[in-house]
């Protein structure tokens, strides 16, 4: 039976960790989700031309392209997904939005401020010919988190006061793990801070509908030296006997106020043995909390203040009754959701956006936003630790968010 929906050419550039979980995510949505446009897997770019041959056939991309510039040159391709390290996403980006490109952009948007505002202004330029940009700070899509936002916006919670929210890894506690892109601020433009700090910011103030209006931040980098990996080296295994240094931060800690008069403790480090992916987020108001934990994604707990104090504790809710944010379209209620959905999930409110001609969120004013948090943590650090405030978004880019 022929499929009339229009079609969506999406091109990818970069085909890696990311670049697969995208992947899969384009192949996956329309096949659990009724779109109303028809994504298709048109090109797939990466340098490597045996490479990405490879990752094109294994990922279920039509071509390939050894030059990113000739994927946003393609007239089938009518959105860029960038999968790439950050020093190149505001040249990729720009440059498909200039070509009247939607743009799907990883986070973080980008490895400064100066670059993440000129994207915002490529955006809004882009913006006056229909072309959307969205970046990708995909745990919005966790179920979970998703329901987390609906009850704080409900009022259950009441007046926000208290945000923890921790991002932990163990992936190069050991100090004999090789040096990678991610451990080179040319590459990655900060470590720990900009690789998961960045989510906990964005999923705090997603959930909260607040933002950071300061924050006190201390960074810290425990091994300053690693081995320089061989090509046949896997991330996280150990490398040769050569070493290079490692110029980001391996651990990030900041407080924070919120705009709407209530404290936040984040902390984000690769140091942590034992915690492999271990993203948590507690919210305390004046009427209740609520407590999220990714290492259990399918789970939110809920404290409703206003209970009988006989009876009252931790509400646990398991997020995949099909009343529940993106429920319906898996698996029966209690068969749990992994890693990969929410990048699935990602794929669909875009696909749905760009049909009904609005804006996918988060936007690249938003991303920028989380890029001034950075910063003030960054020179928060650097002055021993002094508050640093964070500017409040121009109005312009508020109302595009």
């Amino acid at each position: 039976m022929a499929d009339d929906r229009p079609a969506l050419g999406v091109g990818m550039v970069g085909y890696a960790f990311m670049g697969a979980a995208h992947s899969q995510a384009w192949r996956t949505a329309p096949r659990f989700f009724d779109l109303p446009l028809r994504p298709r897997m048109v090109a797939l770019a990466g340098r490597d031309p045996d490479a990405v041959r490879a990752a094109g056939e294994r990922l279920g991309w039509e071509h390939t392209e050894t030059d990113w510039r000739a994927l946003v040159g393609r007239d089938d391709v009518d959105l860029v997904d960038v999968c790439t390290p950050g020093d190149t996403h505001a040249e990729i980006a720009i440059a498909a939005l200039d070509a009247g490109k939607h743009v799907l952009c990883e986070k973080p948007l980008a490895n400064s401020v100066e670059e993440a505002e000129r994207m915002v202004e490529a955006a809004r330029r882009a913006a006056s010919s229909g072309v959307t940009a969205t970046v990708g700070f995909t745990y919005r899509r966790v179920p979970a988190i998703r329901l987390a936002r609906e009850l704080v916006a409900e009022g259950r919670l009441g007046e926000i006061r208290h945000v923890r929210a921790q991002y932990l890894q163990d992936w190069i506690a050991d100090p004999e793990a090789p040096l990678s892109w991610r451990l080179d601020r040319e590459r990655a433009g900060s470590g720990a801070l900009g690789d998961i700090a960045a989510h906990v910011v964005d999923m705090a103030q997603f959930v909260t509908g607040e933002r950071i209006t300061g924050v006190s931040g201390l960074l810290e980098t425990f091994v300053r030296e690693r081995p320089v990996a061989v090509a046949s080296t896997a991330l996280g295994g150990r490398g040769g006997e050569e070493r290079g240094p490692v110029t980001v931060d391996d651990a990030a800690a900041f407080l924070a106020r919120l705009s709407g008069g209530g404290m936040g403790v984040f902390e984000a480090t690769r140091f942590a043995w034992g915690r492999k992916n271990a993203i948590r987020l507690e919210v305390n108001g004046s009427k209740g909390s609520l407590a999220f934990d990714f290492e259990d994604m399918n789970l939110l707990h809920f404290y409703d203040a206003t209970d009988d104090p006989r009876t009252a504790g931790f509400r646990r809710i398991v997020v995949t009754e099909p009343e529940h944010p993106y429920g319906g379209h898996w698996w029966p209620a209690g068969h749990g959701l992994g890693y990969e959905h929410a990048f699935t999930h990602q794929v669909v409110d875009l696909v749905e956006a760009l049909a009904a001609g609005e804006q996918p969120a988060p936007s690249f004013a938003d991303g920028l936003a989380i890029q001034r948090v950075l910063d003030a943590v960054e020179r928060s650090a650097a002055a021993a630790s002094a508050w640093a405030s964070v500017p409040e978004p121009e109005p312009a880019a508020a109302a595009q968010s």
